[in-house]
């Protein structure tokens, strides 16, 4: 939450304390309604407000919180299980919120929204301070969570880093590409209340939200739901706050679980490899077999690519810059090494399965660098 001393992974116990829950989002409220106190209307209305909570949320936590934090607090305990109790204490504390913030907001706050305009804090409505508290926990909460489960699964993230940043973004908020928010939202409640938000949403209600941009609306839709059902704001707000914060720690934890399942293989090939260049080319051409790139795939090249570079020193300037790949190049670099390359094999057989079952065409390049490996 605030920082490593009282954030969830140090009071994760299914029988945690109410009262001690509580306080520890209190404060946590308390810090981000002061975050709130410094947005301006135009900050809010044209979604500057969440460049500056990604800065706010991420940079002094990334700083306390790394590998060794959590080694110090769960040495020997693996990574999946630590995950599953991070995922479940911050959907605890996100309901815990929801029903705190409920209380005070109003059926007229989105229709505020719309209406925001200048560049003094002072403008800011205190209805609608109210809903960027609620707004900024969730998000800062979920960014959190996703950034620890990446950390616990050794998948390396930079949030100085524009593309690592973009994509913990994606990952935390289950952005997808083409996805609406009112999507994500309906899918990430209980079935019980899916009819009432999907009435809510084909109202106009939201239209505020078309002045932000992507990020901002994303999040501005899938809270504003909270503010304008009457009766039922406070249970409503207190579902939404848990299921999307454990469908956003779900999110997380598929990506970088898969991801950390990826580096271990590109590591694996790396390490045994006894020819790192060839490997490469090899690697390579099986990806090319089919015209589309899975996405498993892109990430083991990189990877392993990297990886090459570090253990070896390789660096192939000729592999950087191939476009279309030549099979004919290939074998030829493969008939011309001597001795077993049984390496070279295995390490193409594991990556014609990175990405599912190995297809037709994925077979007919391993038969021929099975038969090429039994003549040299």
């Amino acid at each position: 939450m605030t920082d490593a001393p009282t954030h969830a992974a140090d009071t994760d116990t299914d029988g945690a304390d109410d009262a001690a829950d509580r306080k520890v989002v209190e404060q946590e409220q308390a810090e981000i309604k002061d975050f709130v106190k410094g947005l301006s209307a135009d900050d809010i209305k044209s979604g500057n407000w969440f460049t500056k909570l990604a800065a706010h949320a991420m940079n002094a936590y990334t700083e306390k919180v790394d590998w060794q934090y959590f080694q110090d607090r769960y040495a020997g305990v693996p990574a999946d299980a630590i995950v599953d109790q991070r995922i479940k204490m911050a959907a605890r504390y996100a309901a815990l919120e929801g029903g705190l913030s409920a209380g005070a907001y109003t059926a007229t706050v989105a229709a505020t929204i719309g209406s925001l305009g200048g560049a003094s804090p002072a403008t800011v409505p205190a209805a609608v301070a109210t809903v960027m508290v609620d707004v900024a926990f969730i998000t800062q909460l979920q960014l959190r969570l996703a950034y620890d489960i990446s950390v616990l699964y050794r998948v390396p993230i930079d949030v100085h880093d524009p593309e690592d940043l973009w994509k913990l973004i994606r990952v935390a908020l289950t952005i997808k590409s083409g996805e609406a928010a009112n999507k994500t939202v309906v899918k990430a409640v209980p079935a019980l209340v899916r009819p009432l938000v999907k009435r809510f949403y084909s109202k106009s209600v939201l239209a505020a939200g078309r002045a932000l941009p992507v990020v901002g609306k994303h999040l501005l839709q899938r809270n504003v739901i909270k503010i304008g059902i009457p009766l039922v704001g406070v249970p409503l707000a207190v579902l939404l706050n848990r299921y999307t914060t454990l469908l956003a720690g779900r999110h997380a934890r598929a990506v970088f679980r898969n991801e950390a399942r990826v580096i271990e293989l590109a590591e694996g090939m790396s390490r045994s490899s006894r020819h790192p260049q060839l490997m490469l080319w090899v690697a390579w051409l099986v990806i090319r077999a089919n015209p589309k790139i899975a996405d498993d795939e892109a990430l083991l090249m990189r990877h392993l690519v990297r990886l090459v570079r570090e253990r070896h020193g390789a660096v192939d300037e000729q592999f950087a810059h191939v476009v279309d790949i030549d099979p004919a190049e290939v074998w030829k670099r493969v008939d011309a090494e001597p001795g077993d390359l049984g390496d070279v094999l295995d390490a193409a057989e594991r990556v014609a399965t990175v990405d599912g079952e190995v297809d037709s065409r994925e077979k007919a390049v391993l038969a021929e660098l099975r038969d090429r490996c039994r003549r040299s």
